[in-house]
């Protein structure tokens, strides 16, 4: 069963890593660059961030409890499992926060796109600050993998 663990591990957080590196800097910014309607492009990848975010919530709740349950209480000095907390709670403000806000946005700005509309700046606002969570959400995703390939030698 631990060896079962150990894999899970490993392959959840490749998933999420993987994901929001695939998602956020090789799909997001093909659509944009490749889709005439830059609305379509931006539902699509909000479905894909919001998809990887779920990954990253239910993913990092695995990773987590396994840590949790492989050191005991000694997890709390651990940089690894302060590093995927902090991509933990990342990932939930981003799917429980701000995604539902600039979803609200959209929503408020109809018939018209939200870029299009008075709440431009604000959900411009909102929008570099996931960009920035995202971004340090993957830059700690890297450390991570990088903390298991070092402990792995």
């Amino acid at each position: 069963m631990r060896r079962l663990a150990d894999s899970l591990h490993a392959v959840v957080l490749t998933l999420w890593v993987g994901g929001l590196w695939t998602i956020g800097y090789l799909v997001a910014p093909t659509l944009f660059s490749t889709l005439a309607d830059r609305a379509l492009a931006g539902v699509v990848a909000g479905k894909l961030f919001a998809l990887i975010g779920w990954v990253g919530v239910g993913g990092g709740a695995y990773l987590l409890i396994f840590m949790r349950l492989r050191h005991g209480a000694a997890v709390w000095r651990s940089w690894n499992f302060r590093v995927l907390l902090a991509m933990w709670l990342l990932a939930a403000a981003s799917l429980f926060g701000i995604q539902p806000l600039m979803a609200q946005m959209k929503a408020e700005a109809l018939p018209r796109e939200v870029m299009e509309s008075a709440l431009r700046e604000r959900f411009a606002v909102w929008h570099g600050i996931s960009s920035i969570l995202y971004l340090v959400q993957s830059l700690l995703g890297l450390w991570a993998v990088a903390a298991v390939a070092r402990a792995k030698t």
